[in-house]
C-alpha cells in the first residue's frame, strides 16, 4: 500500500512539474521572437549602435524561462528517483523562487513607482509587454494563479514523497536488521559437529625390540 502511494506522489509531482516546464518553454519561444522583431528594428543602423545597446529585458525573460526548465528537469529527476536530498533540494528552490515572486508582486502592487527601479529598456520590448499584459490582465491574473498553485502542490508533494521514502527506508533498514534474528525460527536446523581427521589418541607405539607386541596392539 505505501509502494501505491508512492507511485500516485511520484506521478502527480510530476505531472505539477510540467507546468513549470511548460511556461519555461513559453517564455524562452517568446523571447526568442522579442531578440528576432528586436534585430528586424535594427536593420540599417551600424554595428556599432547594435553592440552598444544592453536589451536586458530580453535576456532576463529568456533567463528566467531557462530556470524554470532547469528546476522542471530537477523536479522530474527528484520524483522519479524518490531521493532524500535531491527532494530537500528542490524543496529548498521551490521554497525560495516562491518568496522572490512574492516579493516582486508585493512591490508591484505596494510600490506605484516601481518602474522607476528598473533600468531604461532600449529595445522597447519592456513597454511593448506591459501594455500586452495589461490588455489582457485577467488571462495573466489566472495564468499566475495557476503557476503559484503548481508550485506550492509541487513542494507540498515533494516534501509527503519525502517522507514516506524515508518511512520505506526505514522499514527496510528493520528488515535487515530483524532477518537474522527470525531465521533460525523459520528454519531450525541442528549443524552436525565437524569431524577431524587425525591420530587416535592412544595410538600404539612401534617397539623394535618387540615387534610381535605392537602387531598385537594393531589388530587388538
Amino acid at each position: 500500500m505505501e509502494r501505491i502511494a508512492i507511485t500516485c506522489l511520484q506521478s502527480f509531482l510530476k505531472a505539477l512539474n510540467l507546468i513549470m516546464g511548460i511556461v519555461g518553454i513559453s517564455m524562452i519561444l517568446y523571447g526568442i521572437w522579442m531578440i528576432r522583431v528586436w534585430q528586424r528594428d535594427m536593420e540599417g543602423q551600424s554595428f556599432d549602435d547594435f553592440c552598444s545597446i544592453n536589451p536586458w529585458f530580453i535576456c532576463s525573460f529568456i533567463g528566467i524561462g531557462v530556470t524554470f526548465c532547469l528546476i522542471t528537469c530537477l523536479g522530474h529527476i527528484a520524483a522519479a528517483s524518490a531521493n532524500g536530498f535531491c527532494l530537500s533540494f528542490y524543496m529548498l528552490i521551490t521554497c525560495l523562487l516562491l518568496l522572490l515572486e512574492t516579493a516582486i508582486a508585493a512591490d508591484i502592487q505596494l510600490n506605484s513607482e516601481w518602474e522607476k527601479d528598473l533600468p531604461d529598456d532600449p529595445t522597447g520590448r519592456f513597454h511593448d509587454f506591459k501594455k500586452f499584459v495589461k490588455s489582457n490582465f485577467d488571462i495573466f491574473k489566472w495564468i499566475g494563479i495557476w503557476i503559484i498553485s503548481a508550485q506550492v502542490s509541487s513542494a507540498l508533494l515533494a516534501m509527503a514523497l519525502r517522507a514516506l521514502g524515508s518511512n520505506q527506508g526505514y522499514s527496510y533498514d528493520n528488515d535487515g536488521e530483524f532477518l537474522s534474528d527470525r531465521l533460525p525460527l523459520i528454519n531450525h536446523q541442528v549443524q552436525a559437529p565437524a569431524y577431524v581427521i587425525g591420530d587416535p589418541p592412544f595410538a600404539a607405539k612401534y617397539d623394535p625390540v618387540k615387534p610381535t607386541a605392537y602387531a598385537w596392539n594393531t589388530n587388538k
